[in-house]
C-alpha cells in the first residue's frame, strides 16, 4: 500500500493510487513479491474497512472478571475487537492475566531498573488493562536455492500469525469518539469571542433596516395607525400613574419606565413627521391625541426621573444599558419640546421606529462593525474547511467607518445621511457574512474527521490494586464498536435533525442583504421595534443546528474547545487610536471649515471689484484709503503736507474764516487711485 497521493487540476491523480494490487497474465513469471503484493492489498483493504466503518472497541465479548482465588490476577474472558488501525484482535479462549506482573514489567521499563516485586505502595492504584494486536513470524523452512546474490541464511518463517498480548498503562484513557461541536469550536474558536460578535450582530440587525429607512425616507411621513394609537394610550396611562414622584426609580421601575418612555416616544415622534394638516386628520381619527401636549410634558418629568437613575443596576447588560440611556436622552432632545426638533429629521424617524439613534449609539455602532470584521477575518484565516469560497473577499471590502472617541455624556449630536447608510450598509454586509461563516462551519460538522490510528492498544478494563491484589475491576467505559464507527457514536441521537436542517441550510442560496423598500408616495409603513430592550432570542434553522451541536445530550461526551493564543490589544493603544481618530475628525471640520472660509473670500472680493467699477470717481480716493494708498505703502508724502508746515497751514486756518480767504474756495486736489493688484489668472 502506497501512502502518497495528490490530484491535479483536472481531477485525476497526479501519482498511483494508495492501493496497488497486482495484475496476472499467462507466461507471467511470478515472483514473491507479486505474491506478497496480492497479500498486503486485500490486508491493508480490510483494516481500512474496520477502520472507518467500524472504528475501535469491543465488538463482543472480552469481558475482564476476578479470579475465584483472588490476588492479582484477572480473567479476561473471550471475545473479538479492533483496534485504531483496524487490526482484528480475537482471544479464542479464557485467559489468566497476572496484573501485578504487568505493573511490575511496565515499571522495568520506565525506569530500566528491576527492582523486584514491590506491592506495599500505600493507597490504591489504578491502571488500564489493554489488549495489543501482535503479528508472530512462525513455521521456519529452509529456502531453495536461488541465483540471488545474498540468499537468507538458514530458515525463514513461512508463516504470520496473528497475535495478542496484555499490557497496563495508566488511568488515562483516550476516548475515540469524536463529538460534532468539537469541529465547530474549531471554527468558531474561542466561544466567548464569537458569542460576543454574534451579539453585537443582534443588536445592529434590530437597527438596520431602521437606518436605511429613516436615511432613504427624510422627509418622509411616517404612517400612525391603530396599534400606535393603543400603545400611545398604555403608555401614557402608565406614565401618568408612575412618572411623578421624587428621586430616582429602584432598578425595575426604572426598566420598565424606560420602556414606556420609548413606546410613547415613538408615537409622538410618527405624529411629528405629519404636516399640520395630517397631524389634524390623525387627530380627528383617533381622539386620544388630543392629548399630544400632556404627553410631551410627562415624557419630560419620566427623562428627568431617569436620568439619576441606576443604570448599571436597571440594566446589567452594557449594550441594552447604551440603549436605554439613547431613549433617554433622544426622548428628551426630539419629542419633549413642543414642536418636537424639526431640525434633526433622521433622529425623529429613527425615535419614530422605536430604535433611538444617539451619539454614544453611533459610537458603539462603529466600534462593533470594527470587532465584527475583524473576528471574521482572523476565523477565515484560520479555518481549514472553508467551502463559502468568496466569503473572504467579500469581508474585506466591506467599507467600515472609521473609529470615534467616546462622547461627552448625554450628548446630542446628529447624524448625518450619509454617516447612517454607512454604517447600516456596513452591519448589513457583515451581518450577512456572519450568517454565511456560520452556515459553512456547521455544516462542516457533517462530515466526520478520520480516527487517529497512533495509539493501537484496546482498552478491556480498568483495574484497582491494593498492594498486589486486584481489588476492583470496571469495563464500563470501555469502547464499543457501533455501526457507522464511534465517531459516529456520539451522532446518533442528533444526526437525522442534523441532516433534515441540514437539507434546508447548507445547499440553499446564500443569505444576501436587502434593503428596505419604501412606497413612492404616501406615509411609509414601518413596524416598531418590539422587544429592543428585552431578551435577544436567537431562532431559526441555522440556531437551531448551532444549538443541537453545542449542547450535550444525556451521556454525550462534551465537545473539545479549541485552546488558542488571545491577543488582546492593550488599553493604551486603544485609547490612543480613539484619540487619533478624534484628531481626524476634528482636523476634517476644521480643513471643512478653513475652505468655507476661502470660499467666503473670495467672494467678497468679487463683490468689491464690481462695486468697484460702480462707484463715481469722486469717491475714488476714499476707496483707495479704505483699501490702503500706495503713499503709505511706498513713503512718500500726502499733498496736504506735513510736519512745521501742517501746523501753519492749520494757524492760518484758525485766524482766518472762510469768507476772508484769498479768492474762491478751490476744490480739493484729484487724488489718483490706488492701482490694485492684480491677481495670477484675473483678466486685466
Amino acid at each position: 500500500m502506497r501512502t502518497d497521493c495528490g490530484c491535479g487540476c483536472g481531477g485525476d491523480a497526479t501519482r498511483t493510487s494508495a492501493f496497488v494490487r497486482p495484475r496476472f497474465f499467462a507466461g507471467q513469471l511470478l515472483t514473491e513479491d507479486d505474491l506478497s503484493l496480492l497479500v498486503e492489498y486485500t490486508t491493508a483493504k480490510r483494516r481500512l474497512h474496520n477502520r472507518s466503518l467500524y472504528g475501535p472497541g469491543v465488538i463482543c465479548g472480552l469481558g475482564v472478571t476476578c479470579e475465584p482465588c483472588g490476588g492479582g490476577t484477572v480473567a479476561v474472558h473471550p471475545g473479538h475487537a479492533l483496534d485504531c488501525a483496524g487490526n482484528d484482535i480475537v482471544v479464542a479462549c479464557t485467559e489468566r492475566v497476572d496484573v501485578t506482573a504487568l505493573v511490575q514489567e511496565r515499571r522495568v521499563q520506565a525506569l530500566g531498573v528491576d527492582c523486584g516485586e514491590n506491592c506495599d505502595d500505600e493507597g490504591g492504584r489504578r491502571y488500564g488493562l489493554y489488549v495489543q494486536y501482535q503479528e508472530l513470524p512462525v513455521e521456519p523452512v529452509a529456502p531453495y536455492a536461488t541465483e540471488e546474490p545474498c540468499p537468507s541464511p538458514g530458515c525463514v518463517p513461512s508463516r504470520v500469525q496473528e497475535g495478542y498480548r496484555f499490557v497496563v498503562k495508566c488511568d488515562d484513557f483516550e476516548d475515540h469518539r469524536h463529538n460534532p461541536g468539537t469541529r465547530l469550536l474549531a471554527s468558531l474558536g474561542d466561544l466567548p469571542r464569537a458569542d460576543r460578535a454574534r451579539t453585537r450582530d443582534r443588536r445592529l440587525g434590530m437597527y438596520t433596516d431602521a437606518l436605511l429607512a429613516a436615511s432613504l425616507g427624510t422627509g418622509r411621513t411616517f404612517r400612525f395607525d391603530a396599534a400606535d394609537a393603543r400603545r400611545y394610550a398604555t403608555a401614557l396611562a402608565w406614565l401618568r400613574e408612575n412618572a411623578g414622584g421624587e428621586g430616582a426609580p429602584p432598578p425595575p421601575t426604572a426598566h420598565e419606565m424606560t420602556e414606556h418612555v420609548r413606546a410613547l416616544a415613538a408615537a409622538v415622534a410618527r405624529f411629528d413627521t405629519y404636516d399640520p394638516a395630517g397631524q389634524e386628520q390623525l387627530g380627528r381619527d383617533y381622539p386620544d391625541l388630543a392629548t399630544v401636549r400632556e404627553a410631551r410634558a410627562v415624557l419630560g418629568t419620566a427623562c428627568e426621573r431617569l436620568r439619576g437613575a441606576d443604570t448599571e443596576a436597571a440594566w446589567p447588560d452594557p449594550l441594552r444599558r447604551t440603549i436605554a440611556r439613547a431613549v433617554v436622552t433622544e426622548t428628551a432632545a426630539r419629542v419633549v419640546p413642543a414642536q418636537g426638533d424639526p431640525d434633526a429629521p433622521l433622529e425623529v424617524r429613527m425615535l419614530a421606529q422605536g430604535t433611538p439613534l444617539g451619539h454614544a449609539l453611533r459610537v458603539e455602532f462603529r466600534a462593533d462593525i470594527a470587532l465584527i470584521r475583524e473576528w471574521l477575518l482572523g476565523r477565515l484565516d484560520q479555518a481549514a474547511d472553508l467551502a463559502d469560497c468568496a466569503l473572504r473577499a467579500d469581508v474585506a471590502t466591506v467599507d467600515v467607518p472609521p473609529l470615534l472617541p467616546p462622547p461627552p455624556p448625554d450628548s446630542t449630536e446628529k447624524a448625518t445621511v450619509a454617516e447612517a447608510q454607512q454604517i447600516a450598509e456596513a452591519a448589513a454586509a457583515l451581518g450577512t457574512a456572519l450568517r454565511r461563516f456560520l452556515t459553512d462551519a456547521a455544516c462542516a460538522t457533517l462530515n466526520p474527521p478520520c480516527g487517529d490510528s497512533a495509539d493501537t492498544d484496546v482498552l478491556l478494563a480498568h483495574v484497582e490494586l491494593d498492594g498486589c491484589d486486584v481489588v476492583r475491576v470496571c469495563s464500563a467505559t470501555r469502547e464499543q464498536v457501533l455501526p457507522g464507527g464511534s465517531a459516529y457514536g456520539e451522532w446518533l441521537p442528533k444526526l437525522y435533525r442534523l441532516r433534515e436542517l441540514a437539507e434546508r441550510v447548507c445547499c440553499g442560496p446564500l443569505p444576501s442583504c436587502r434593503k428596505p423598500a419604501l412606497p413612492s408616495e404616501g406615509p411609509v409603513a414601518r413596524p416598531y421595534a418590539e422587544g429592543l430592550l428585552g431578551d435577544w432570542p436567537r431562532s431559526g434553522d441555522l440556531e437551531e443546528m448551532l444549538s443541537l451541536l453545542l449542547t450535550p445530550a444525556p451521556g454525550e461526551t462534551p465537545p473539545k474547545a479549541l485552546h488558542e493564543q488571545v491577543y488582546t490589544t492593550p488599553s493604551e493603544v486603544t485609547d490612543s487610536m480613539r484619540e487619533l481618530a478624534g484628531l481626524r475628525t476634528q482636523v476634517a471640520d476644521l480643513t471643512a471649515a478653513l475652505e468655507g472660509l476661502r470660499a467666503q473670500m473670495s467672494s467678497a472680493e468679487t463683490q468689491v471689484t464690481h462695486l468697484a467699477e460702480r462707484l463715481p470717481e469722486r469717491l475714488g480716493p476714499r476707496l483707495a484709503q479704505l483699501e490702503g494708498t500706495p503713499d503709505q505703502a511706498t513713503g512718500e508724502a500726502p499733498e496736504q503736507g506735513s510736519g512745521s508746515d501742517q501746523g501753519s497751514g492749520s494757524n492760518q486756518g484758525s485766524d482766518q474764516g472762510p469768507d476772508q480767504a484769498d479768492g474762491p474756495a478751490k476744490p480739493p486736489a484729484k487724488r489718483a487711485r490706488a492701482p490694485r493688484t492684480r491677481k495670477s489668472g484675473e483678466t486685466p
